[in-house]
Parts: structure tokens; C-alpha cells; sequence
């Protein structure tokens, strides 16, 4: 009897719990990998409670905004094990204290380009509390790969005030969230620019969201049809940590940069962001340190009171030799994509140049 009790209440927890979308169960984050033979690398996280994966999209109101607050309650699991079986290749790891984990290594040519999947085994105390399997991404060799911003890039997020940012946060979710008019339509087209839909130019979304949203903004990239990129986000935060949820991690945003620009170091980038935070800036630093690696940058002018300042810092890349696109509205930065080569398709192309 005395075994019996605390694993009936252990039940009854488990299921209040799951009643409420969390769970008081392990659980492996696996985010989508990237890299090529001599650098390759996946992040994760192992988390002792979290969200549970969102079933339903409601367009109400108390719904998403519990949706919203249950990605932040979240309790990390540090010091676990964590395997992962790499074709013939057993690759070993430990959290840390925010549960956060990062496998790193090499391998042998040929790689298979693509997204190759992996499997993940975690272990407490030589206990299994969990396996996952995810995927790394190889990117066929194209001329082009693309870095962008997520928040008021294509994803109108009023990053400029918090007010209506916290607002759309609460009350909307990922598949009543709204793209940018022609946003979807740029990145699908760079995608396929000089490429193939079945070999596209590699997309990697960096934003200063944490990693708390990444299933959120997973989410509105398929519904939208975005193309399939690798994201690298910021620390998981805390419930305590929500109305701060996007802020002040942009030295963070520039390292993240830097580690996918050391990864292909032959590879052109073209970067995409937007004028409310620090794109401007970030990316003229990126320019500095990079001079040959940076292709193009786009940002898009959506804050009134950073337009100049953004113009004075795009003037700075421009001079340093590096093409830039101050735009309003994704049909100028189609044209000017069209114009620098990134695309190639002529009949969307046309059919844009016939709008007035």
C-alpha cells in the first residue's frame, strides 16, 4: 500500500498535467542541424517540464494566450547524458544547467547532401529518461545561402512596440499569424534562384526569439510554405522571463551569424532584416568582418523613427561594396533580387512587372 499511494498521485499529477497541454515527463528538444564534412553541428535541449505539442489552433483569445504562457514554463534538466548515433558513430554530450546541449564533429567524405536524419538517446543516473530523432542539414553546393530575421522581416511582429507585440503574442497563434503581403513569395523564389526545388539555396533563420518559440515559429513557416531552413535562436527563458521574450540578445544574434559564415567559408551569403532593433548594424559589422562573404542585404523599413538611421548604415555597407535594398514592400525587394541574379524565375518575375 504504501508503494501504491505515491505512484496513484504520480498518475493523477502526470494526467492534471497533460490536462493543461504540460507534462512533468522528460523531454528532448532536437533542432534542426546543419554543417558539411569538417564542421557539422545540432543543438537540443532536455527539459524535466515543458509544453506539451500544440493539437489544436483556436481563434480564441484565452486559448492562445495560455498556449503563448505554456511555451514558457519550462524547467530545465542539467548533467544528463545525451547520445546520438551518427551513421556508425556513437557521439557523447552532457547538459548544462539550462538543459542545453550541443553536439560538434567532422566526418568523412562523401556526406550525402540534404537533411539527414539522426537519433538522439538522453540518460540520468544510467537511466533512459527519453530519445528523439531530428534532423542535420547538408546544403547541396548552390551559389547562394540565405541568413534572415524572423520578427517584422516576413513575420509582422511590431518588434518596435511592446504594447502590440506582447498583444499579437497573446492573442494570435503560429497559423493566424500573418506574413509580410509578398514575403513568402521572395523567399520561395530566392530558394529556387539559381537552384533547384529539389536542390534549393540553404535558408538559416536567426532571430533573438528563444528557443521557447521555435516549435511556435516552426509552425508558421510551414503554414505558410516558407522554405526549410535550420534555425538558431536565443536562450530558453522562464515564465518570469515572457514580457521580456525577444530583447537584448543581439550580440548573441551576431555570434550565431559568425558561427554559419565560419561553417561555409566559400559560400555567398545574402542577409535579410529589418529596421525596429539592430539588423542594420549587425549586419554592417557582419559586412566588416566578412567583406567577401556577404552578397547582399535587405532590410525592410518598418519603424518610422530608425528610417534614417537605417538609411546611414546601409549607405556605410554600400560603400564597403556590398549591394543593399532599403524596401516597404516585398514586390521592390523581388525586383531588386531579380536585378542582382538571385532569381531566376522569369514568369513571377513578369507577372509582378505587369502590377501597377
Amino acid at each position: 500500500m504504501e508503494t501504491t499511494m505515491p505512484t496513484v498521485s504520480k498518475k493523477l499529477t502526470t494526467r492534471f498535467f497533460n490536462w493543461l497541454g504540460l507534462t512533468n515527463e522528460p523531454v528532448i528538444k532536437l533542432y534542426h542541424g546543419y554543417g558539411h564534412t569538417s564542421q557539422l553541428i545540432i543543438y537540443g535541449h532536455v527539459l524535466k517540464f515543458s509544453p506539451l505539442p500544440r493539437k489544436k489552433y483556436r481563434k480564441n483569445v484565452l486559448s492562445n494566450t495560455w498556449a503563448l504562457l505554456r511555451l514558457f514554463m519550462v524547467k530545465p534538466f542539467a548533467n544528463v547524458t545525451v547520445e546520438m548515433q551518427w551513421f556508425d558513430e556513437l557521439l557523447t554530450t552532457t547538459t548544462d544547467a539550462t538543459g542545453f546541449f550541443k553536439f560538434e564533429w567532422k566526418d568523412k567524405p562523401p556526406l550525402q547532401e540534404g537533411w539527414q536524419e539522426v537519433s538522439v538517446v538522453a540518460t540520468y543516473n544510467q537511466e533512459n529518461v527519453g530519445q528523439q530523432k531530428g534532423t542535420v542539414y547538408i546544403p547541396h553546393e548552390t551559389q547562394y545561402g540565405f541568413i534572415s530575421d524572423i520578427d517584422d522581416t516576413f513575420l509582422i511582429s511590431h518588434s518596435g512596440n511592446m504594447r502590440k507585440r506582447l498583444f499579437v503574442l497573446f492573442t494570435q497563434n503560429a497559423r493566424s499569424r500573418q506574413p509580410f503581403d509578398g514575403s513568402v513569395k521572395h523567399y520561395q523564389l530566392l530558394a529556387e534562384g539559381n537552384a533547384t526545388a529539389n536542390e534549393p539555396n540553404p535558408f538559416f533563420f536567426v532571430s533573438s526569439s528563444e528557443w521557447n518559440l521555435y516549435d511556435y515559429i516552426l509552425e508558421f513557416t510551414i503554414a505558410n510554405k516558407m522554405p526549410k531552413g535550420v534555425f538558431l535562436l536565443s536562450e530558453l527563458k522562464k515564465l518570469s522571463g515572457l514580457l521580456k521574450t525577444g530583447q537584448n540578445n543581439h550580440q548573441t544574434k551576431f555570434t550565431r551569424i559568425v558561427r554559419i559564415l565560419q561553417t561555409y567559408p566559400q559560400q555567398k551569403f545574402v542577409l535579410l532584416g529589418d529596421s525596429t532593433q539592430h539588423d542594420p548594424y549587425i549586419y554592417e559589422s557582419i559586412v566588416k568582418h566578412f567583406p567577401t562573404q556577404i552578397f547582399a542585404v535587405y532590410i525592410r523599413d518598418v519603424h518610422k523613427k530608425n528610417k534614417q538611421k537605417a538609411i546611414d548604415v546601409l549607405t556605410n555597407i554600400e560603400q564597403a561594396g556590398v549591394p543593399c535594398c532599403f524596401f516597404q514592400h516585398s514586390s521592390e525587394a523581388i525586383l531588386h533580387s531579380k536585378k542582382m541574379g538571385l532569381i531566376t524565375n522569369v514568369e513571377a518575375i513578369q507577372e509582378l512587372e505587369l502590377k501597377p
